[in-house]
């Protein structure tokens, strides 16, 4: 996925599917600048990470 598509998602009303290792996460927050996003697994919103937007997938 780019910057921009995961910006959108996570603008979005509507959740999309996105997974991140095989896990669906939630995508909190993107920095375009450096394409890293902030995001948690559903099942986990404390356990929040910095990724790279390459490494989430849209299902």
């Amino acid at each position: 996925m780019d910057a921009k598509r995961a910006q959108e998602i996570s603008s979005q009303k509507e959740m999309a599917t996105v997974t991140h290792n095989g896990k669906e996460v939630y995508i909190e927050h993107v920095d375009q600048t450096i394409g890293t996003a902030t995001i948690h697994p559903l099942d986990e919103p404390d356990k929040k990470q910095s990724v790279s937007v390459t490494a989430l997938q849209e299902q």
